[in-house]
């Protein structure tokens, strides 16, 4: 398992989880209204390069991914994400450029358990902190469910959480 620099100082490691954040070119909200095309750019990317999505948020104008890209760098793996589903959304409202997403994202490797406990935690608690819903549990657009062994009904909504670190919250 080896490490590089790129020449944005993105620091890419072989075998290690990301914590990804990408957001909307000028916040548009404009994901949720076209989430199947979020889900068929993944899946359509997924089967051309291996990777695991293992926790997700999808909000209006963001996303959050906990994601490991296996063999291929993050930033390509994001790329292509991004490209596909620019693609797909361009097409149908009948734009033929223009931007879809804020250029850069955030990236943060995932360092240990305590690191992906936390990061993890974040994405699931993101719709409440957005206000968006009330209860972890009432978000479809979460990976929520998948982990629901780890957390209580009522996780996150009986007091403010309050979750510390470096998220790169837009």
């Amino acid at each position: 398992m080896g490490c590089a620099l790129s020449r944005i100082r993105r620091i890419y490691c072989q075998g290690s989880p990301y914590f990804i954040t990408s957001v909307t070119f000028n916040r548009n909200r404009i994901l949720l209204d076209n989430i199947d095309l979020v889900w068929d750019s993944v899946e359509s990317i997924n089967k051309k390069i291996d990777f695991g999505l293992i926790a997700w948020a999808v909000l209006p104008e963001h996303f959050h991914f906990l994601i490991d890209p296996n063999e291929i760098n993050i930033s390509d793996l994001l790329q292509r994400i991004e490209l596909s589903f620019s693609r797909r959304y361009r097409e149908r409202i009948g734009l033929s450029k223009g931007s879809v997403w804020q250029d850069g994202f955030w990236d943060h490797i995932i360092r240990n358990q305590s690191d992906f406990n936390r990061h993890l935690d974040y994405i699931h608690y993101n719709p409440i902190k957005h206000g968006i819903v009330k209860r972890v549990y009432d978000y479809k657009h979460s990976s929520i469910i998948k982990f629901k062994e780890f957390y209580p009904e009522d996780w996150g909504s009986a007091e403010h959480r309050d979750i510390e670190g470096e998220f790169g919250e837009p």
